[in-house]
This record gives structure tokens, sequence and C-alpha cells, in this order.
């Protein structure tokens, strides 16, 4: 099978194309310019060069192929350089709907996210509108809602290796986020971080699997872990020990109002939000659905952090 790949060099994407390739797909990716670098196998990969607001790239990438998998997301925008959920969430999903219509690909698998809603942050607003589009399309598609992704970046952004250089390798203290006035609870809100290989299984699985068309997979790990444990369990993992202090979320959203378009800054005030809401699964059946193991979250999962530079 064919798949044209969107954001197929990032970190999803590159545990993704490598279990294509294991089970005999051919990925297409759309690369921008200048970043073949980023692509592996490329020796097998089939590269198609331009970005994701160019509509008549997107087409040529997905023409002749029998399948499209959408990945991209971003955690911050930087509207300045260009950079919005709306562009690159929901904007580049509904294109990717229209050149899948145009070039008659019929199946269509999106990356979304676990807790997106209409009337959450504009990351979870934009989730949720492409996701809609997705369903009106007619086109056969399944939609899978990851929590935190950990894995091996190798060089990319992921979840653990950026709490390790933002927080663990701080000289700071690591933040217990916590609401109101009163530290009560701090740190104690819950994640459920899934493994990156567990979300390449699951596309891959779909994509001959019909079964799966027009369903939703929210994924997440197998254990829910309260953010004083991940960052206890990351610090562990880098060979540290970490104090840690509470701090009061509206006092670190107020710093982030004045400083969260700097990309200096850690963390903006939506982030913020979004982790004081915790993020595990309602529903913690989607993998059983799938007929898929879920990896756990742990020390002897986390070898890359003992290395990485990230």
């Amino acid at each position: 099978m064919k798949v044209a790949v969107i954001g197929g060099s990032g970190f999803v994407g590159l545990h993704l194309v490598r279990r294509l390739i294991a089970d005999g797909h051919v990925p297409r990716l759309l690369v921008r310019p200048g970043s073949d670098g980023k692509v592996e196998y490329r020796e097998i990969c089939e590269i198609v060069h331009g970005e994701v607001g160019n509509r008549a790239g997107l087409a040529q990438c997905l023409d002749g192929c029998d399948a499209v998998i959408y990945l991209i997301g971003i955690l911050r925008e930087f509207p300045a350089q260009g950079i919005t959920f709306e562009a690159l969430q929901y904007q580049g999903v509904v294109d990717t709907i229209a050149a899948a219509q145009k070039t008659g690909v019929e199946r269509f698998l999106l990356m979304s996210a676990n807790g997106i809603r209409a009337d959450g942050t504009a990351y979870q607003r934009t989730k949720y509108h492409a996701e809609q589009a997705l369903k009106s399309s007619g086109l056969r598609w399944t939609i899978f809602r990851p929590s935190v992704i950990f894995g091996d970046p190798q060089g990319r952004m992921e979840f653990c290796s950026q709490l390790k250089k933002d927080i663990i390798d701080s000289p700071m203290p690591a933040p217990l986020f916590f609401k109101g006035l009163l530290p009560a609870g701090a740190g104690g809100f819950e994640l459920a971080p899934v493994n990156v290989g567990d979300v390449a299984d699951a596309f891959v699985l779909a994509l001959t699997e019909a079964r799966t068309e027009s369903q939703t997979y929210s994924l997440c790990g197998p254990q829910r872990y309260s953010w004083k444990a991940i960052l206890t369990t990351i610090a562990a993992a880098s060979g540290k020990s970490k104090p840690m202090i509470p701090a009061p979320a509206l006092a670190i959203q107020l710093l982030a109002s004045v400083f969260d378009r700097y990309a200096w800054f850690p963390i903006s005030r939506d982030q913020i939000q979004m982790l004081m809401e915790g993020n595990v699964c309602h529903e913690n059946d989607s993998f059983a659905r799938l007929g898929l193991v879920p990896k756990p979250f742990g020390i002897d999962q986390l070898g890359y952090l003992g290395t990485t530079d990230n």
C-alpha cells in the first residue's frame, strides 16, 4: 500500500514511517524544501517537496496513493512566524481532505489529541474542528486521540526529553502546579503517557482493518501518573534527584501572558491550562478494541534520557 504521510519527518512520523516500511508499505512524504535530511530511508520513501499550505503540493503528494495520514500538530503557536494552530491543525487538514477528494484517496487517518473540545483552548478547538471536517467529508476516516506521547525522539521534540531540558536540567526546583491560593494537591493532576511505538502500531493496523473505519480511538498508556510522579520518573531516568516546590498556576499564567510569545519562555498560558486539566482516557478500552497491548511508562522505557541533549 502506498501511503501519503503529512508530517512524516516529525517525532511520531519518524516512528510511523519505520513501522509502515516494516509492514511492506511505501510511504510518500510531504517534505519542506531543504528538510530531506530529516527523512530516514530516503531510498525507500517517496518524497514530494512542498508545504502543507500549498494545495498543489498536497495534491501531488496524495496522487496515486491508497491512503493518507495527517500527523501535523504543534504545542505552541507563534503567529509572527506564521506558525498557528488554525493553519496547521485545522486548515491543513481541510486542504488535505480536499486533495484526497480531488485525487480519489478515500482512506484518511488523522492524529488528533485526547481531551479536545469545541470550547477549549485554541489548540483544542482547532483539533476538534479538524475532526468535524473529516467526519463530514465522505471519506473513510479513522481518528486517533493520543495522550502525551513519549519515546526516543532522535533529535525531535518529545514530551519527556522536553521536560528534562526545561525542568529537570534547570537549576530551579521543579514546579508542582496547583490551582487557587492553597497548595493542597500540588502536582497531583494526572496524565497517561503513551508510547510512540504503540501509537504507530495503531495507525498501521487501521490502514488494513475495515472495522476501524468511522471510529475514534483515545490512546492512553495503561496507567495514570501524577505530574509529580512523572517528573520524579524523568529525573530518575536521567540519573538525578530533583527538588520540587508547589507553584501557583495563576502566577505562572500571568508570567506567560507577557512572555509566551517568545520561544525561550518554556510554557504558554494554554499549555498550563491543559496540563492542569489532566490528560487521561475516560474510555480505556481503545487499545483492547484494536487488539494491541500498550507499553507502560517507566524508567526502563526512558533509557534515551540518559544520553540525550534534547
